[in-house]
């Protein structure tokens, strides 16, 4: 688990084909750069992928491998 504030580089996804082409569309591929905005539990999981926010459910976060 990553706390906010936190950069990290998107390593893989561990999901099927529909998931990842989804987070593909909104710019979570390997070797691109995470800022995480929020991560209090219970509630979503926020990150910062070029410039935009992206709001991912946990149960998507936790498919995310990172570095």
């Amino acid at each position: 688990m990553v706390g906010a504030g936190e950069t990290v580089r998107l390593v893989k996804v561990n999901a099927g084909r529909g998931l990842n082409s989804r987070l593909a569309a909104m710019g979570l591929v390997a070797d691109t750069k995470l800022t995480v905005v929020s991560n209090s539990h219970p509630g979503p999981f926020i990150v910062t992928v070029k410039d935009s926010k992206v709001m991912l459910g946990r149960g998507m976060a936790h498919k995310i491998m990172v570095r």
